[in-house]
């Protein structure tokens, strides 16, 4: 990561979804590993000094697992005076959303929902960059690239169910 000092963060506040996009370029950029990491924001949308990665996370997330991590992700949105969240998933390869990115997307926009945890955006760091994750392109039913653990071949899964397989 290559932050930039707090005090030019706060003189430039994320109100829209491409400063969002390029700030997370600026820090996090492509993708080296599989985590998922937060980004809080305060009421003004300036991002506050603090990224949290989290790795060791389930191909497919069950609703209570996903609710008990925007739990946690709540409290220490109070600790922090934050008042909205901003997800990135990383992982290595395409920019396209495989089905397993399409259920980590649901499930956190659901679980952020239920918790009263504002979303502001959901990123995806890949191979070769980052791209913003529009609603349509996890809640379309259109067929998802899904990344098998054995092989690393890509599977068509249809209307983002998920295959056999895991993400790497």
């Amino acid at each position: 990561m290559n932050p930039i000092p707090y005090e030019e963060a706060q003189l430039a506040p994320l109100t829209t979804d491409s400063e969002i996009e390029e700030r997370v370029s600026q820090l996090i950029g492509r993708a080296n590993t599989r985590q998922l990491w937060f980004m809080f924001l305060d009421s003004e949308g300036v991002q506050l000094p603090l990224m949290i990665p989290v790795d060791g996370l389930p191909s497919s997330p069950t609703d209570d697992e996903t609710a008990q991590l925007v739990a946690q992700l709540s409290e220490v949105m109070i600790e922090i005076d934050a008042s909205s969240i901003v997800t990135v998933w990383e992982r290595y390869g395409a920019a396209r959303l495989t089905a397993q990115d399409a259920v980590w997307a649901r499930s956190l926009k659901a679980a952020c929902a239920e918790g009263g945890v504002k979303l502001r955006g959901m990123l995806l760091s890949h191979r070769t960059g980052v791209r913003w994750i529009a609603e349509d392109d996890y809640e379309a039913g259109e067929p998802l690239v899904d990344i098998t653990a054995a092989s690393g071949d890509a599977s068509v899964s249809q209307g983002g169910q998920r295959a056999e397989g895991g993400v790497r």
